[in-house]
Parts: C-alpha cells; structure tokens; sequence
C-alpha cells in the first residue's frame, strides 16, 4: 500500500512547485501589462509631438475638411461639433487660461491646435460659425483633456 502512495504523491506536484509556477504567470502578466503600457506610451507621445508641429495640411484642403465635418453634422441634426480633443500639456499654461476663460486664452495653443484656431478665425468666423474652447474633463479635481467644439447656432 505504501508504495502505491508513493507512486500517486510523484503526481502530485507539491504546494512549493504551484506557488512557483503562480509566481512565473504572474510574471508573465506582469511583463506583458508593461509592454503594452510602454506600447500605448509610445503612441501617446508620437500623437502629442505630431500635435505641436505644423499639419502641412493646405488651405484648401482643410476648407474641404471642415465642410464635410459640418455637413455631416447637420445630416445628423447637429447644431455643433467637437473638432478636437487634446491634452491641456498641448497650450503654454496647461489649461489654465482657457480654463479660467481669460482673454487671450487662444495665445497659448501650439502647433496644429494653433492652426486650427487661426484657421477658424481666417475663414469660419466671418461666415457666423462660433468656437467653443473649454477643459472637457478633469481627473483628480485638476483640468485635463481640451475639447474644440464648432458651433453654428
């Protein structure tokens, strides 16, 4: 009988061996949560730095652009579009200013999101379009992300 107990104890792997093999996934999820994490990172900062360049986009093609976002919105019965959504790290003040709506505020916009404001000064106000700039959300009770919203009502 004793040996018969000794042959079925070699199956059973003992309560060190699980809490290692515990231990490796683990690690293996833990190493797969930083790659990924280091992945989104990376995407995150090649978003922002494409953001504080000039688009190269031209005129024209940003008229076409702009046409077809507000015709899609009024297709949809919309009286307003949000353009954009950016980080408050894009604007000199992080925010501060248009948080505060201080007169200004468009002053600290930088790269595209600079372009996009002249672009709508240039062109959209003069035909009565109007440009909502506002903090949309604010983690931990501080301003976050900015939202560029187009109005026509």
């Amino acid at each position: 009988m004793a040996a018969k107990t000794d042959d079925l104890s070699k199956l059973l792997p003992t309560a060190q061996e699980m809490m290692e093999k515990l231990a490796l996934e683990e690690a293996k999820k833990a190493d797969e949560a930083a790659r990924k994490h280091a992945v989104v990172e990376a995407e995150k900062k090649a978003l922002l730095d494409k953001l504080t360049k000039p688009s190269g986009v031209s005129e024209e093609e940003r008229i076409k652009r702009a046409t077809a976002i507000i015709e899609r919105a009024v297709a949809n019965g919309l009286t307003e579009v949000q353009v954009y959504r950016f980080p408050n790290s894009l604007c000199t003040d992080r925010g501060r200013a248009i948080n505060q709506q201080e007169p200004g505020w468009e002053t600290t916009l930088t790269g595209l999101l600079n372009e996009l404001y002249k672009f709508w000064d240039r062109h959209l106000r003069p035909l009565g379009y109007k440009l909502k700039v506002q903090i949309v959300d604010f983690p931990e009770g501080m301003p976050g992300d900015v939202g560029m919203t187009l109005k026509w009502v």
